[in-house]
């Protein structure tokens, strides 16, 4: 598979976005206190998650990437933007006092077993978000592609103004839905829901042939151009008018599966500014979800270990 040029994309994010910590240490006994395990702490590592984990996929990926988002005014928010700026994305933060930077801890014993996970994370302020709205809107000459990264933190209350604004300036919207309620993404190009996501929205399927109609009906419904649905062991399906893709899952040792759909649609996004056709890039992308998955933690693919 050659490796396109991907210089030539510009992607804009915009989304909720959150620092991931990882507390790693040795469980070897249980409290005396309470039926739990005690972990001796060994090291930690901070990673950028969400919206800011699909911006730094698309910037590993060699495409000019932008983030725009809120964050609290607090030392999570800054060590977030200090490690985006090292992957080389541009950072446009709005730093609200009232809110705490949303952040996954996780507790891991041994190598990979994760024992427990705490959230941290409060809305953003309506003033907040309507700043963002403005630079969101100023920042669109500058790309080809908008990435909208739903995750359901507050941060893209506006979203049915920017897929408008997007469409109108002839962007590529690209969007990674969450919740029930669909309808705010009515316009984009393409939305990226993984296999439960879907059957939240469509109901369960009884074969191939069922979940086509269901597919095809939601993207009709919605005005899509293309509803690419990640399913796990199955591999992808792209569903556009009159036309279903399907691509096969790359066989690989599963090691987690945590930001896989960060990967997948920053590649796709990344692949779409370059140039790429849409088949040709959902390939691509189901390739970067293959090597992703065998990394720990949320993690960026690059460009030369995607198309090695």
């Amino acid at each position: 598979m050659k490796a396109p040029n991907t210089k030539q994309a510009r992607i804009l994010v915009v989304g909720d976005v959150m620092l991931d910590r990882y507390w790693f240490g040795d469980a070897l006994r249980i409290s005396p206190e309470a039926p739990v395990p005690v972990v001796l702490f060994r090291a930690e590592r901070a990673s950028a998650g969400g919206a800011a984990n699909v911006a730094r996929n698309c910037a590993a990926l060699g495409a000019k990437t932008r983030l725009v988002s809120v964050v609290g005014d607090d030392g999570e928010g800054v060590t977030l933007q200090k490690i985006l700026e090292q992957d080389g994305v541009g950072v446009n933060f709005h730093r609200d006092k009232s809110i705490r930077t949303t952040q996954k801890l996780r507790v891991i014993g041994g190598r990979q077993h994760q024992l427990l996970r705490i959230d941290f994370e409060t809305s953003p302020s309506r003033e907040v978000l309507a700043s963002k709205l403005a630079d969101f809107e100023a920042a669109l000459p500058a790309c080809n592609a908008v990435i909208l990264s739903d995750y359901g933190k507050g941060g893209l209350a506006h979203i049915v103004r920017m897929i408008g604004r997007a469409r109108a300036a002839g962007k590529k919207v690209l969007v990674d839905p969450k919740g029930d309620n669909y309808s705010r993404y009515r316009g984009a190009h393409v939305m990226t829901p993984n296999r439960a996501e879907l059957r939240r929205i469509v109901g369960d399927w009884k074969s191939e042939s069922d979940l086509e109609r269901r597919a095809q009906k939601l993207r009709r419904q919605l005005g899509l151009e293309a509803l690419l649905v990640t399913r796990g062991e199955e591999g992808m399906s792209l569903y556009r008018q009159g036309r279903v893709f399907h691509v096969k899952a790359e066989k690989r040792e599963v090691y987690d599966v945590s930001g896989a759909g960060d990967t997948v649609i920053a590649a796709l996004a990344t692949m779409l500014a370059s140039g790429v056709g849409i088949e040709q890039a959902v390939r691509i992308a189901n390739r970067a979800a293959g090597i992703k998955v065998m990394k720990f933690g949320t993690a960026a693919v690059g460009k030369a270990e995607l198309f090695r």
